[in-house]
């Protein structure tokens, strides 16, 4: 029996661009206020979780073409290598370089290793949560 949830699925197609916008607004902001790569990748993985309960998972595997273990993986050697890379200059473990950098359109924006860090963490988040959603849905 096929259920009709064209109501959830048009609501979903919107309100997902307003999860992943949040999700990467909370990543940037979560320098200077509460954020960050933890909870934006939270939010990130909720909106890609939603996506998984309104569509089929094929249907979202053929628009998101993620293996999200490798996604999970990439984080932690993003997180990892930052970490280390900071034993390979001579500074204390987790030192963070910034720097300013004139960027075309926005001029000068200040640019941290910080970022590489949370974006690390982020996509860790993502690829875990995702991972185990998916885990527990093929299990029936």
């Amino acid at each position: 029996m096929k259920i009709n949830d064209v109501i959830l699925r048009t609501v979903t197609k919107t309100i997902v661009f307003i999860i992943l916008t949040l999700g990467i607004y909370l990543f940037f902001a979560g320098h200077h206020a509460p954020g960050g790569g933890f909870i934006g990748g939270l939010v990130l993985a909720s909106g890609i979780v939603l996506l998984y309960l309104a569509y089929d998972i094929e249907t979202v595997h053929k628009g998101i073409p993620f293996d999200f273990k490798k996604v999970a993986a990439l984080g932690v050697l993003l997180a990892t290598g930052t970490a280390i890379g900071s034993l390979f200059l001579d500074v204390p473990f987790l030192t963070q370089a910034h720097s300013y950098i004139n960027v075309p359109i926005f001029g000068k924006m200040g640019f941290s290793t910080v970022t590489i860090f949370e974006a690390g963490v982020a996509l860790t988040v993502v690829g875990v949560v995702v991972t185990i959603i998916l885990s527990i849905s093929e299990d029936e």
